[in-house]
């Protein structure tokens, strides 16, 4: 998990470790994947980015990111 520094500071310090996200282009929704093992571990109901989780390159049609 990411650290979250001093107390009542009411924020995430860095991002969550361990946790990867990657977009779906099939259901136009968010997935987070575990990097340690690369199981996929939950979807994002409203199409909207997991906050806190690294962002993985996605590759598009071609071959370009």
């Amino acid at each position: 998990m990411a650290s979250n520094g001093q107390p009542g500071d009411n924020r995430r310090h860095g991002a969550v470790k361990n946790r990867s996200q990657v977009f779906n282009p099939q259901n136009q929704r968010f997935v987070k994947r575990n990097t340690l093992d690369g199981r996929f571990m939950d979807v994002k109901s409203d199409g909207e980015k997991f906050k806190g989780v690294t962002k993985e390159n996605s590759q598009t049609k071609g071959g370009k990111k």
